[in-house]
């Protein structure tokens, strides 16, 4: 759930914090829920982190307030 237009950025980490998986690059997503839908199929089951950062826009074009959140995720098969 966004609560402003923004671009939004969210990536896939394994437990060694390697990059594993980018579902959004920078993308411009309006305010409001947003559902991103992720195969897995290839991954082995194990712990996982994802890091969604979103980026606002201000009134002038420019960016206002930047957020991150990085939050654990458990695969299993």
């Amino acid at each position: 759930d966004i609560p402003e237009e923004a671009y939004v950025t969210l990536k896939i980490y394994n437990l060694l914090g390697q990059e594993v998986a980018t579902l959004i690059d920078n993308e411009l997503l309006s305010g409001g829920m947003q559902e991103v839908e992720f195969n897995a199929s290839s991954f082995a089951s194990g712990v996982y982190f994802y890091r969604l950062s979103a980026e606002g826009i201000g009134e002038e074009g420019e960016i206002s307030n930047t957020f991150h959140s990085v939050h654990k995720m458990i695969l299993m098969k």
